[in-house]
């Protein structure tokens, strides 16, 4: 707190290391999932590298968002969990988002874990390349610069 850095700087010094990590377990899994489970990869990797990218982005600048408006670890973390939850809910990942009611269909615009899903969805099973998925694309970047820029305004280099 008392280093002489700028927000951006420190910023990112808090955010490139969970970026790095997040980036070694998507490695990790997609590896684990082509050559052991035996999930054909029949897209390009280059598009589900981008995804991937820009999704991680995106959560990250969600995580930094609660960290600005939390005053301790504990409200961090609850404000955290009661984000992931209706995060998966509204991903599509269990309920097609197509049979919720109209108001939970749009608030899944606001969750970048819908596109990543279709990300992942269309790059394994269908072979999709960018020409289909750049709007997916699009969205995780578009809320990940918003997240991470409002973040960096938000945060003060203060224990008050």
């Amino acid at each position: 707190m008392v280093t002489p850095i700028r927000r951006v700087e420190f910023i990112l010094g808090k955010t490139v290391p969970f970026f790095l990590i997040g980036l070694f377990d998507a490695i990790l899994v997609a590896a684990f999932g082509t050559l052991w489970f035996g999930v054909p990869l029949r897209g390009s990797i280059g598009v589900l590298a981008a995804g991937t990218v820009l999704f991680l982005t995106s959560v990250l600048g969600i995580g930094l968002f609660i960290s600005t408006i939390s005053r301790t670890q504990q409200q961090a973390m609850m404000t955290a969990f009661f984000f992931v939850m209706p995060s998966i809910v509204f991903s599509g990942f269990g309920t097609p988002i197509s049979s919720m009611p109209e108001v939970m269909q749009w608030l899944t615009y606001l969750d970048p874990l819908r596109y990543f899903q279709e990300v992942l969805r269309s790059v394994y099973l269908k072979g999709t390349g960018l020409d289909v998925l750049w709007q997916q694309m699009a969205a995780m970047g578009l809320l990940g610069i918003t997240m991470l820029t409002i973040s960096v305004f938000r945060f003060q280099k203060s224990l008050d």
